[in-house]
Formats: structure tokens, C-alpha cells, sequence
């Protein structure tokens, strides 16, 4: 995996394809663990496959006590054992071979003699001409693995053997690992003379890509893994394979930490350097993966040219290495770890301290986050706290809000000793503290943390709190809550706040709060109290030059202009306001109306422009590092959603797609739920898959559960599994209903529509008994599809064209389901209007799937009155949008009623009387029974079935059973219920 590039140079530099008649070579470098074996075995399979003779050997570590010719005596073992009439020729053909044999080479169990000696010349010409007879018989690849631990005679072997011609194709690859050879190591000069050999190629295996290393953990572990262990093992794995394999396997196994073979492996490094060198890198691994010179020549404590020396050896010993002018660094982030995690609890305590003193003195440069680990390790509360609050302040200065929320938590929890937090000494002002840990909660989009945050502050509050200190509690809580679906009472929440800061007190905080006890206002449809509290809240703001407050108070008016007909009004308060939020740098303020301005543009059907304003939020949010914040995260979703409305699918998947990223778990089911459209719309049944894991996120987001459940409904209508779409459809109006305290919330217009939809195509299909309930199912759905948009026109409000367009599908559905039932059925003519309606809605809306879908049943009821050429218009236009978009589901529908091709010109017979046995198979199609069923029925066979099931189609002019009981049913063929 992630290996393509390197594997196809390896193959050239060895003449895999083409073999040559000069002997090839290639030094094959990389760390422990980056991937040489699997890409050496990989190179070993595709030789056998294109007639090599693979042979291998390997040098292991045995210290000075190491077998000379070990990985020959391996290679000639394996060639005995695959070939023995070979080996045994060679051996005959060449003495000194027979010397490296494995069996030549056991300690002798009885007296045998000692072999003569060998002079070395014999041996390695011996060695040379054995393997140039075995390329006689075809290409020989030679693989040397690990030959940094290869002793020293298999070394000048080998540079005997590349300095020397064979007499077929010989081709050798060694393999060692680079961060292994220290200055000192005996490979060092090998290399550099192998280096300079004609026909030796070097190739340095790198690292894998980030990419590769996700890859890597989807196919060792395909089930669904949560991003943040993901993203934690790619990091620490830092591209190395069998470190993510072990680190994948810990995770598995529940664990976080490092797993103790890793460590171990790791060590061995530390242990090869000397007493000195062992303490700085032990004092270097505190710091964490980095530390400066000078930090670190402060600690330690020693002697400058000790400490160079030291520092030499690690450097050497490929434990540390050189990062910028004047610092270090771990080779391996998990090596830092390894080495702090064997720290005594004493030694860990004395060294955080050392580190701590020398970051407070001022000496040496370093962070308020760096004081503050030291601090806490060493057990200085006070300091800890103090910078614990600067790094989180520091955090949010440079757009790091999810860092800046766990400083703050962190000063919090160790404030929880009521006696500090009192303390004169180290004066932190609490209810202040909660809210900065709030507002970089919500900016790192954990609004239900940032929510909790402030409860538990107001619930600890005492009766003799300050008035101020209540009122900030109260306006934070009620920011937060209104960005909730299911946070408390906002307005309640404001309307206390207002008593604890009267006019002409606490100035600068009754504008925030008159501010958003306007917002609360609005949120609850109070319109006329919204625009005088936005109001007053805009005087105030202008008065104390408060911009936040200035951006906000206006964004909440032009809401208001919106709600009261006056969209114009609307946008150009909005685009003003944005442009003076981003000249402040009120990002918060910026990225509510970005949000609001794309909405607006939304409502009015500018498809195109909304998208663009969506994107503006979505992006805006990433580059102040609040992807997940309010108004960005659902500017991303609703992206999403425009790009599946305009019917660009792939778009809208890789808007949703957050492959690589963090998500908060709620914005990653927001994200899923809009990505459940593309996926019902091309039929992936396996979407409902994701219906477990967003469940429980209904009942915190109304949006998440009306987004999965109009794709659910879709998906399991298209497996025909109606009683599971109807109890989706009575799931999610009652979660929403209740959450919004409105169970006529206006989607449900779109919900009773899908639904409606799914009961007129099972129409067909059930029995006549229970066709009555269906039409009551229908009738129930289509009402409340109308009397939700009645409610949403009150008050002057105006409905927009994807209101219109779902609202008049409603109505089609309804139609179409009582001309199919025979329940209270239309004219044609009320049919056929009902879907031109429904097409006309979704082509004025921009909704490419739904128009498609609207024309598909436009065309099933044209064709079924007889309009046959106006019903192949619809449908060659709802199929080349189907093709396009790739809706499998649109497309089985086309093919089912006929329309997924002309009809053909066997339907000569329309209109012929039928037979009295054709009346009795067609009363038994009405009905929903399959030809078996009917054949057992009737007392015939299933295959005369099929003749009177064609013969009926032919005569009715319909193309399908669902079209021919309809046709049957309206020129009253069959018996109405």
C-alpha cells in the first residue's frame, strides 16, 4: 500500500521486466518498520511469477557471536531443500559451497574431524560460480535482508560479488536500516564502497504518506473507527507501518497506550548510548517531542561540552536530530513517549520542575501551554493556573479553540479546591474563567459542553453572588441554548438576566443582553418584542461603540425584515452587516450573517448565489479554526444540500466528506445525515446502516433526524418495506414535534409528500380489503401536509418556491393515491394538473431529482389516459436527468411503468374487450397477487397466467400491472372499494 512508486523503481533498477546480461544491484534503505520486508517479498512473488529464481537470506543479530555467511548458508539451504537434485550439482560442480550448507554447519555429534581449512579466495570464487551456473538455467534474484546486522565476512562477500561479471542474469538487493548505522557502524564504509560500483542503484524507502497510513488502518480494521483514534495512530505512526499496526492493535483492544513490544523495540535505542547521553535524552523526553538548547542546557545542568557530547551521541545513536538553529528533536514522536514513560514518578516530579523554573524565569523562551504542563506535572497549583488561563488565551488568539477549551477546563478542574480558587495570592476571576471556557467550547463546536460549563457554575453560584456575575451566567447560557435544538427556556433565560442589569448599569453587558433577549425573542416568533429589544440593544451598541453587538442586533432585524415580506430589505442589511462583522473581526457576528444571508437566499430559490454565500461561511469558519463553530458547520451542511437540490452529487458527497478530519460527534452526524440524500437517491440501501449511530442524535438536533429520515423513507420504500417508512415517518414527526415544541413544523410537508408517495406506489399491490385504510393513511398525511402550510402563512409570512413545490407534490401524491384506490378518484384532467403542478414546482424550485421523479409520474399518468407522446416527452426528460445523477431507483421506476424505453409496437390490441378468465386474473392483479398465486388459485398454470397477464396489458394500453389496474379501475372494469 502506498508503495507503487518505489516498487516499480525497484523492479527497473533490478531489470525485473528485462532482464540483463550485466549483474544489477540495488541498496535498499529505510527505518524499522517502514515497509522494506513487505516490499521485498512483494519484489521476491513477482520474480517467481515472471521466471526468477528467487533465493533469500537474512542476517540476524547475534551480536559479536554471529555466524560468518549466514544469509548464503540461508539462501543454499532453501535452494537444497526447493531443488536437491540442483543443489546437489552445484555442490558436486563447486566443493566450497557445500561448506556454507546448513548441515555442513551443526556442531558435530560424534568424532568427526576437522574440515580442512579454506582459503577465502576459493570460497567466494566458489559462491560466484555456483550462481552463474544457476542463471544459466534462467534469472536469479538475490534479496540480502537486514544486513546491517550481517558480520563482517558476508560483507566482503558481497563486495566480491559486485565487483564480478556472472554468466547469466544476476540480479542482488540488500536491504538495512538506515536509522540503525551510527558514525561508527562497520556498514558505513560497505555502503560507500558499494556506492561507487558500476551497476549499484541506492533507493531509500520513505515514510508512507498520511493517506496511505488511513488506508492501511480501513483494510486491517474495515468496521467504522471514530476519527480521533484514527487521526491519532496517523500521527504517531508518522508513516512507519508496523508502528500503525501496533498502535491499531492497542486501539482495538481499548487501550490508548503504547503497546509494550513497541516500547521495547523502541528502547533498544536508548539503551546503546552511553550513561550521560541516556540522562539527556531521558531529561529531553519531559519537554515532550521538541526542546531548545537552551531549555534543555538549563535542566540538565551540566557543563557545556558534556552537554554537546551527549547530544552528539544521540544524535549519532538516531535518537534525536537537529531541528532548526537551535533545538531537537525525538526521530520517532512514540520514541519521546517510550522514554518518558520509563521516567521514575521521582525523576518525572524533579525534571517537570527544573523545566517549570526555568520557563517562569524568563531565560528562555517558551510557552504559557509549556509552563503550564510543567507546572501541574510538579505540582504548583497556583502556577499552573495562571498559565493555564494565558495558554488558553493565547489559544484563542491564533484560532485554536478546541486548545484553548481544554486550558480553560484545565484551570477550572484544578480551581476546584475551593481554598485556592480564594486564595489572595493567586486572584482568578471564576465566573469569568467559565465563560471563556464556554465560548471557546462553542467555538470548537461542543455547544452542549459549553452549555454544561455554565450550569454547573449557575447551580454553584451562592445567594450573595453578584448581580453582575448571575446576569453573565444567565447571557452565556442563553447563547448557547438558542443554538440548541434542546437547551433551556432562552427567553426565561434573558428575561432574568435583563432584572439583574437595569438600564444605566453594567452598560457594555446590558447590550449583550438586550441583544439577546431580542435573538431569544425571534426564536420564539415574537416578532414585534424581537425588533424593539434588537432595537434598544442597536442604541446601546452604537452608544458604547460595541461592535458584536452592533453586527448581531442587525442581523437579528434583518431576520425580522424577511419574516415581514421585505427579502430586499433583508439582504442588503445582511451583506452590510457581514462586510462591517469581518472589518472588526467579529467572526461570530461575521458568521451568523453569512449563515442567515445564505438562508434568505435559499428561501427565494437563488440557488446558485446561496451556494456561494455558504461556501463563503464554511470556509470563513475554517480559516478562523472554528470548522465545527455555530453557523459554519451548518453553512457546510446546507452547501451540501444545495449541491444535491442543483444535482451536482459528487459535490455535495465531498462537501459532507470528513475523511481526515475531527468532527464533533454531532457535526459529523449533521454532516451524515445530509450525505443520506445522494445515497437514498441512488438507491445504496446500506445508508440505513447509518440510522443506529444517528438516532440518538435526534432528539439534540431536529435537523439530523428530518435529514435521515426523509432519506429512510425513500430507501425503504424502494425495497418495498412500506410499514418501515410509514413507522420512520411517525418516528421523526414525533421527536421533532415535541424538540420544537411544534408538531407542525414546516418540513413536514416534505415528509407527508415522500410518504404519501411510497402508499400510492404499494397502492397496487394490497389486498381490497385493506385499500381502505391506505386511503385514510393518505387522506390524514395530505391534511397535515396542508395545515402546516397554512400555519407557516400566519402572521404575513410568506411561503417560499421549495414550500410551494412540496406542498403541490403533496397534492399530486395524494391525487395519484386516490385514482389508484378508487377512493373519492379524480378527473384525469384533476390528475393530470396535480402533476404538472408538482413539476412545475420543482423546475421553478431548482430541485433537479424531484422534478425528475415528478416528471416520471406525470408521465405514468399521461400515458395512462392516452396522452402517449406527451408522456414519452416527460419521460426521455426525467431519464436523461436520472442517467446524470445516477438514480438507480428513479430509473427502476421509469423501467417498471414502461418508460425507460419507447413502448414497443406490440400493443395493436388496445382497447379489445377483455375475456371473462382475463377479468378474473385482473381482479386477482388488483389485488396484489403474484402469477404463482394466482395460477394456484384459478386451478392453471403460471405460465397461462403470464399469457393473460400480457394479453390484459395489450388490450388496457398499459405498459405495467400498477399502470393496468389503474386503467382498469377508471374505466370501471373493476369493482371500487
Amino acid at each position: 500500500m502506498g508503495r507503487s512508486v518505489e516498487f516499480n523503481r525497484l523492479s527497473a533498477l533490478v531489470g525485473l521486466e528485462r532482464p540483463a546480461a550485466a549483474p544489477a544491484a540495488v541498496l535498499l534503505a529505510g527505518d524499522a518498520g517502514v515497509g522494506k520486508t513487505r516490499l521485498l517479498t512483494e519484489l521476491a512473488d513477482r520474480g517467481r511469477q515472471t521466471g526468477w529464481r528467487v533465493l533469500v537470506g537474512h542476517s540476524l543479530d547475534f551480536g559479536d557471536t554471529a555466524l560468518p555467511y549466514l544469509a548464503f548458508s540461508e539462501m543454499f539451504g532453501r535452494l537444497a531443500a526447493e531443488a536437491p537434485e540442483l543443489a546437489a550439482k552445484l555442490t558436486a560442480e563447486n566443493p566450497t559451497v557445500a561448506r556454507l550448507m546448513p548441515g555442513r554447519r551443526l556442531i558435530a555429534t560424534g568424532g568427526a574431524e576437522h574440515p580442512e581449512r579454506l582459503e577465502r579466495a576459493d570460497l567466494f570464487e566458489g559462491v560466484q560460480a555456483a550462481l552463474g551456473e544457476l542463471s544459466l538455467a534462467g534469472p536469479l534474484l538475490l534479496i540480502f535482508e537486514d544486513v546491517h546486522w550481517a558480520d563482517q565476512s558476508t560483507r566482503e562477500m558481497l563486495s566480491f560479488l559486485f565487483a564480478r561479471t556472472f554468466r547469466g542474469p544476476v540480479s542482488i538487493v540488500v536491504s538495512y536500516r538506515g536509522d540503525d548505522l551510527h558514525r561508527r557502524h562497520p556498514l558505513r564504509s560497505s555502503l560507500a564502497e558499494w556506492s561507487r560500483v558500476p551497476g549499484v542503484g541506492r533507493l531509500q524507502l520513505l515514510p508512507l504518506a498520511a493517506d496511505d497510513v488511513r488506508t492501511l488502518i480501513r483494510v486491517l480494521h474495515p468496521a467504522p473507527m471514530p476519527e480521533a483514534d484514527v487521526r491519532r495512530i496517523v500521527e504517531n505512526a508518522e508513516g512507519n507501518a508496523f508502528f500503525a499496526e501496533e498502535l491499531l492493535a492497542a486501539s482495538e483492544q481499548g487501550g490508548h497506550w503504547l503497546p509494550t513490544d513497541l516500547a521495547a523495540l523502541l528502547m533498544v535505542r536508548l539503551d546503546q548510548l552511553e550513561d550521560t547521553a541516556r540522562l539527556v535524552v531521558r531529561a529531553a523526553s519531559v519537554a515532550g517531542r521538541r526542546v531548545s538548547h537552551a531549555l534543555l542546557d538549563r535542566v540538565v545542568g551540566t557543563d557545556a561540552d558534556t552537554l554537546e557530547l551527549a547530544l552528539r551521541a544521540a544524535v549519532d545513536g538516531h535518537v534525536l536530530v537537529p531541528v532548526g538553529s537551535g533545538g531537537y528533536a525525538f526521530r520517532h514522536a512514540l520514541l519521546a513517549e517510550a522514554v518518558y514513560d520509563d521516567l521514575l514518578p521521582g525523576e518525572r516530579v524533579r525534571l517537570h520542575r527544573s523545566y517549570a523554573a526555568a520557563l517562569s524565569s524568563g531565560d528562555v523562551e517558551g510557552t504559557a501551554a509549556e509552563l503550564a504542563r510543567h507546572a501541574r506535572a510538579s505540582l504548583d497549583v497556583a502556577t499552573a493556573i495562571r498559565a493555564s488561563v494565558q495558554a488558553g488565551d493565547e489559544a484563542m488568539a491564533v484560532a485554536g479553540p478546541d486548545e484553548a477549551a481544554r486550558h480553560y477546563e484545565l484551570a477550572l478542574a484544578l480551581m476546584s479546591d475551593s481554598d485556592l480558587a480564594r486564595s489572595p495570592d493567586d486572584v482568578v476571576d471564576l465566573v469569568a474563567l467559565v465563560v471563556r471556557a464556554s465560548e471557546a467550547a462553542v467555538a470548537a463546536g461542543d455547544v452542549f459542553r459549553a452549555m454544561a460549563l455554565v450550569e454547573d457554575q449557575l447551580s454553584q453560584l451562592p445567594p450573595t453572588a453578584a448581580a453582575h456575575d448571575r446576569a453573565l451566567l444567565l447571557h452565556a447560557l442563553a447563547g448557547t441554548s438558542l443554538l440548541t435544538d434542546s437547551g433551556p427556556d432562552a427567553l426565561a433565560l434573558t428575561t432574568e438576566a435583563l432584572l439583574l442589569v437595569p438600564a444605566g448599569s453594567a452598560g457594555s453587558l446590558r447590550a449583550q443582553v438586550l441583544n439577546m433577549h431580542a435573538r431569544a425573542n425571534a426564536d420564539r416568533h415574537r416578532d414585534d418584542d424581537a425588533a424593539r429589544w434588537a432595537g434598544e440593544a442597536l442604541r446601546l451598541g452604537r452608544e458604547l461603540r460595541l461592535p458584536d453587538v452592533i453586527a448581531d442586533a442587525t442581523t437579528t432585524l434583518a431576520r425580522l425584515d424577511e419574516r415581514a415580506g421585505d427579502p430586499q430589505s433583508a439582504q442588503r442589511t445582511l451583506e452590510r452587516t457581514v462586510s462591517e462583522a469581518r472589518a472588526t473581526g467579529e467572526v461570530a457576528a461575521e458568521l451568523r450573517g453569512l449563515f442567515n444571508l445564505g438562508g434568505l437566499l435559499y428561501g427565494l430559490g437563488r440557488l446558485p448565489e446561496s451556494l456561494l454565500v455558504y461556501r463563503s461561511a464554511a470556509a470563513r469558519a475554517r480559516e478562523r479554526g472554528r470548522p465545527w463553530a455555530p453557523y459554519g458547520l451548518e453553512a457546510r451542511a446546507m452547501a451540501g444540500i444545495v449541491d444535491y437540490v442543483s444535482g451536482d452529487w459528487d459535490a455535495a458527497q465531498r462537501t459532507v466528506d470528513v475523511d481526515g478530519e475531527s468532527p464533533p460527534e454531532l457535526a459529523a452526524a449533521l454532516l451524515t445525515a445530509v450525505g443520506m440524500a445522494v445515497s437514498a437517491g441512488r438507491g445504496e440501501h446500506q445508508a440505513l446502516e447509518q440510522l443506529p449511530r444517528l438516532r440518538p442524535s435526534w432528539q439534540l438536533d431536529g435537523l439530523i433526524a428530518i435529514l435521515s429520515a426523509v432519506a429512510a423513507i425513500d430507501l425503504h420504500g424502494d425495497r418495498g418495506d412500506l410499514p418501515a417508512a410509514i413507522a420512520m415517518y411517525d418516528d421523526v414527526v414525533s421527536v421533532v414535534g415535541a424538540l420544537w415544541q411544534l408538531p407542525l413544523f414546516p418540513a413536514r410537508i416534505r415528509l407527508s409528500a415522500l410518504l404519501l408517495g411510497q402508499l400510492a406506489a404499494e397502492a397496487p399491490r394490497v389486498a381490497e380489503r385493506d385499500r381502505v385504510d391506505l386511503g385514510r393513511r393518505g387522506d390524514a398525511l395530505a391534511e397535515a401536509a396542508v395545515a402546516t402550510a397554512e400555519q407557516g402563512l400566519r402572521g404575513g409570512r410568506q411561503r417560499g418556491p421549495e414550500g410551494d413545490a412540496w406542498l403541490a407534490r403533496a397534492d399530486a401524491e395524494h391525487t395519484r393515491l386516490r385514482w389508484l384506490i378508487g377512493n373519492d378518484a379524480p378527473t384525469e384532467t384533476e390528475l393530470v394538473d396535480a402533476w404538472q403542478h408538482s413539476v412545475q414546482g420543482f423546475v421553478r424550485f431548482g430541485h433537479r431529482f424531484e422534478c425528475a421523479r415528478s416528471r416520471t409520474r406525470l408521465a405514468a399518468v399521461l400515458r395512462a389516459v392516452g396522452r402517449a407522446a406527451e408522456a414519452e416527452e416527460q419521460a426521455g426528460l426525467a431519464r436523461a436527468a436520472a442517467q446524470q445523477l445516477g438514480a438507480a431507483p428513479l430509473l427502476a421506476e421509469l423501467r417498471t411503468l414502461g418508460l425507460s424505453v419507447p413502448r414497443r409496437a406490440g400493443a395493436a390490441r388496445y382497447n379489445e374487450a377483455l375475456t371473462a378468465r382475463e377479468r378474473e386474473v385482473l381482479a386477482l392483479v388488483a389485488q396484489g397477487r403474484s402469477n404463482r398465486e394466482i395460477a394456484g388459485q384459478l386451478y392453471i398454470s403460471a405460465k397461462t397466467v403470464s399469457v393473460h397477464v400480457s394479453n390484459l396489458l395489450g388490450k388496457l394500453g398499459a405498459a405495467g400491472r400498477t399502470e393496468a389496474v389503474a386503467v382498469a379501475r377508471r374505466k370501471g372494469l373493476l369493482t371500487p372499494t
